[in-house]
C-alpha cells in the first residue's frame, strides 16, 4: 500500500508534529504573496511573517547566494556583514539600545533576554501574560502557555492576566491598564517575597498571540513604571510587531510608547532564513558579557547577516512600512463593514488584524465557528489562522508587500465564507 505524505511524517518525524488545516497543505513554491500546492492549487498567504518582503524576494536569494558561493563561518573570525547589519539595524533603534547578539532562532533570542536580566539585577523572577508564546527553550516554554510544563509551572515564574478588548482586565477598558499594572506589581511582590526577586517582564507589544486586544499607545505606561520602580527589565518580544508591521512605526514598542532595555527578533529579519538577535543597551550587554559565556556558532555568519542586510534594504527601498500603513487603513475600513451575528470586534495593528466571534453577550468564545471559517476559506484559496485564548480571533498577518488589490480579494472572499459556514456553538 502507498504510503501518505501524513503516514511517513508521523514514521519518521514522530506523532503530534503539528500542521496547519485539517487537510494539511503541501505547498511546493512560492513568490511575493502567492503559495502554490503540489497540484498547482495557487493561495493567497494572508498569515506568514516569516517571508517578511514576500517569499522568494529575488534580492534575498540573490544575497543568499552570493554570500554562500564565497564565504560561510562564524564570529571567532573578523567579517563586515554581521557588523554592518548591526551597525544598520540599530539606527531604527532609540532608547540607547546599539548593540547585538546574533542568534539563529526567536526562542534562543528571548532565552538569551532572560539571562541578561539576571544579569543585570542579580536576581531570577520573570513575568509574562498568561496566554503568550515566546518560545520552545526550557527557559522561554515557561512563559508559554499552550501547554503546561511537566511538574506544573517553577516558582520564578508569574503569568499576569493578558489584556483583552471583550473581557477586558480588572472588568472594563477605561480601567485595564491599571489593572494590568496592579496585577504586575502583585506578580513582583510575590516573587520577592519567594526569594527569587524580580530580574524583568518580556511581553510582545502588540500582545498578537494574546489576541491583538485593542490597547492604545500609553496603555503600558502604569505598567512600566511599576516595573522600573522595582529594579526590573522591559524585555519586548518583537518577532511579529517589528519590522515596520505596525505600520506607523518601525517597533511595535515604538507604537506602544515605551522604552524597553532589550529587544528580540528573529525569523522576518531574514525574510525566512534561520536567525534572531538580542539588542540592547551597553550597559546590559557588558552586564550579561560578564556573567555569561556565551557563543552561538551559526549566528551572525556571513550567509545569515546578508540576508539580513538584503532584507533590510527591501523594507527600506520599496517603503514597505508606509505601504503598511496604507493597506491598514483600507483592510480595517473594509473589516468594519462586515456584518455577523457572531462577530464581536475586529482590532489591527498596522499589517496584523483579528476578528473576535462570540456566541452570545456573555461573550462566549465562537471557538468552532472561526475553526471552520478558516477552513471554509481555505477551501477558497486564501490561508490564514486563529489566534486568542479560545482560538475565537480570525488571524490575518500577510506578508508586506501585501496590497490594497490583495486585500479586497481576501475581503469579498471573507464576506462569501461568512455567508455560508454554519454557525455553530
Amino acid at each position: 500500500m502507498t504510503e501518505t505524505m501524513l503516514e511517513r511524517r508521523a514514521r519518521l518525524m514522530g506523532p503530534n508534529v503539528p500542521t496547519f488545516y485539517r487537510t494539511p497543505v503541501h505547498i511546493v513554491r512560492g513568490e511575493g504573496v502567492w503559495l502554490w500546492d503540489a497540484g498547482g492549487r495557487r493561495y493567497l498567504d494572508c498569515y506568514n511573517n516569516v517571508a517578511h518582503v514576500g517569499h522568494c524576494h529575488p534580492r534575498v536569494v540573490a544575497a543568499l547566494a552570493d554570500q554562500a558561493a564565497v564565504l560561510n563561518t562564524h564570529t571567532r573570525y573578523l567579517h563586515d556583514n554581521v557588523l554592518d547589519y548591526i551597525d544598520r539595524l540599530t539606527q531604527h533603534l532609540g532608547h540607547g539600545i546599539s548593540q547585538a547578539i546574533m542568534a539563529c532562532t526567536g526562542s534562543e533570542a528571548n532565552d538569551i533576554a532572560l539571562r541578561m536580566a539576571q544579569a543585570v539585577t542579580g536576581k531570577t523572577g520573570i513575568i509574562a501574560t498568561d496566554n503568550t508564546y515566546h518560545g520552545n527553550t526550557a527557559a522561554t516554554s515557561v512563559l508559554s502557555t499552550r501547554r503546561p510544563p511537566i511538574g506544573g509551572y517553577p516558582s520564578h515564574v508569574r503569568l499576569v492576566p493578558a489584556p483583552d478588548s471583550l473581557r477586558p482586565v480588572g472588568g472594563s477598558r477605561e480601567g485595564q491598564a491599571m489593572a494590568f499594572a496592579a496585577n504586575v506589581a502583585r506578580a513582583i511582590a510575590e516573587l520577592e517575597a519567594a526569594g527569587h526577586g524580580f530580574s524583568g517582564m518580556m511581553l510582545c507589544p502588540v500582545f498578537a498571540n494574546e489576541g491583538i486586544p485593542a490597547v492604545a499607545p500609553g496603555f503600558l505606561d502604569l505598567t512600566v513604571d511599576v516595573i522600573r520602580k522595582a529594579g526590573g527589565l522591559i524585555i519586548a518580544d518583537e518577532v511579529q510587531p517589528g519590522f515596520g508591521r505596525v505600520g506607523s512605526h518601525f517597533w511595535g514598542h515604538d507604537w506602544l510608547g515605551f522604552a524597553p532595555d532589550v529587544v528580540t527578533i528573529g525569523k522576518p529579519m531574514a525574510n525566512g532564513h534561520p536567525v534572531s538577535a538580542v539588542l540592547a543597551r551597553p550597559d546590559v550587554m557588558a552586564a550579561f558579557r560578564e556573567a555569561f559565556g556565551y557563543f552561538n556558532t551559526f549566528g551572525g555568519n556571513p550567509v545569515s547577516a546578508a540576508a539580513c542586510l538584503a532584507t533590510l534594504d527591501v523594507i527600506e527601498q520599496d517603503g514597505l512600512q508606509a505601504h503598511a500603513a496604507t493597506v491598514s487603513a483600507h483592510v480595517m475600513e473594509r473589516l468594519r463593514a462586515l456584518r455577523h451575528p457572531l462577530l464581536a470586534e475586529v482590532r489591527g495593528a498596522g499589517m496584523f488584524f483579528g476578528a473576535e466571534f462570540v456566541l452570545d453577550d456573555a461573550m462566549s468564545p465562537a471557538s468552532a465557528y472561526v475553526t471552520e471559517l478558516v477552513e471554509t476559506m481555505v477551501a477558497r484559496g486564501f490561508l490564514l489562522n486563529r489566534i486568542g485564548r479560545a482560538g475565537n480571533t480570525l488571524k490575518i498577518r500577510p506578508p508586506m508587500p501585501f496590497s490594497v488589490e490583495n486585500a479586497d480579494t481576501l475581503i469579498d472572499a471573507l464576506e462569501a465564507a461568512l455567508r455560508e459556514t454554519p454557525v455553530m456553538a
